[in-house]
């Protein structure tokens, strides 16, 4: 078994609720990152990605200064930093994500995980399993249906 915590990145980029939709994009610039969880203090509340900031703050005309928390994706995919690998990226898989955030036992956030974790800090078999991960996270499923 081989824990989630050997291959996370540590370097967390994390925005507050009431910070705003125009910091959120500033920092993704800065730090090159496409994803953000949004924190109060050490606990995630919720995620924010490059594609919110497109499909939820742009296309609905939201204003750069509305806060974070109103575009945010609630209820985040997490997982804990001793959880074995495989079971991490099955669960990224059904739920079709493709990072999640770590945290401890306290539900303190200390990492995040995505599948170029997988695919670059992996090897053997652990690396072709990234494959049909990318595969299950990249199919458009209806919200409801029951994964093939």
């Amino acid at each position: 078994m081989t824990p989630v915590r050997e291959i996370m990145s540590r370097d967390i980029v994390r925005i507050a609720p009431a910070s705003t939709i125009e910091d959120a994009a500033r920092l993704m610039r800065q730090y090159d990152v496409g994803a953000l969880p949004v924190c109060d203090g050490k606990r995630v509340v919720g995620m924010v990605t490059d594609r919110d900031l497109a499909v939820r703050a742009l296309a609905l005309q939201r204003a750069p200064h509305d806060a974070i928390e109103q575009i945010a994706t609630e209820n985040v995919q997490c997982c804990f930093e001793d959880e074995d690998l495989d079971t991490v990226q099955r669960r990224m898989a059904e739920a079709q994500v493709r990072r999640v955030p770590v945290l401890n036992r306290q539900r303190e956030i200390v990492g995040t995980v995505s599948i170029g974790d997988f695919a670059t800090r992996c090897a053997g078999a652990q690396r072709a399993h990234v494959i049909n991960t990318l595969e299950d996270i990249s199919q458009r499923r209806v919200a409801g249906e029951p994964k093939e």
